[in-house]
């Protein structure tokens, strides 16, 4: 599955649209302002909450929570290296390598790759392409997705 991610500029508080690859709105997403750690909703379009992310505070390294229908599924951590970033996904067995600053990373499994991003140049605002592997659900992955760029930007401020 192609996912595209726009982000919008000039917004108060997070909130990203997900296009499939013929352009179509699929998913949107939106940040809680004036809250202690970054949370962000998925949402179809329908209003329906998908994944709602949370970062946990006060800790030495970045953790963020996924959970999906109240339920936490996964928690993505960034791991301690001193020349490179890398990140490791409890509860799914997931690893996310690659080069973060110029957004061109992998997430995988030990068995393949789950979902490759790269950045879309040139363009107003920051887009991304997601390759989502078929038998992966998306919405997991793009949380993922979600919570690497949300470290990116914690370490750009």
């Amino acid at each position: 599955m192609e996912l595209y991610i726009k982000q919008h500029i000039f917004t108060w508080g997070d909130k990203f649209s997900v296009y499939d690859a013929a352009g179509n709105e699929k998913f949107y997403v939106e940040g809680e302002i004036f809250t202690w750690g970054k949370k962000l909703h998925l949402y179809d379009l329908s209003g329906n909450e998908l994944a709602f992310i949370e970062q946990e505070v006060l800790t030495f390294l970045p953790r963020y929570h996924i959970s999906r229908e109240g339920t936490e599924v996964a928690t993505v951590v960034k791991e301690f290296t001193f020349f490179r970033h890398e990140y490791t996904v409890e509860g799914l067995g997931w690893k996310v390598n690659g080069d973060f600053f110029d957004h061109e990373y992998e997430i995988s499994n030990g068995m393949g790759t789950v979902a490759a991003v790269s950045k879309e140049w040139f363009t107003w605002g920051d887009a991304y392409q997601i390759s989502i592997a078929d038998h992966v659900d998306a919405v997991t992955a793009l949380a993922v997705v979600l919570i690497i760029d949300a470290c990116i930007d914690a370490q750009r401020d």
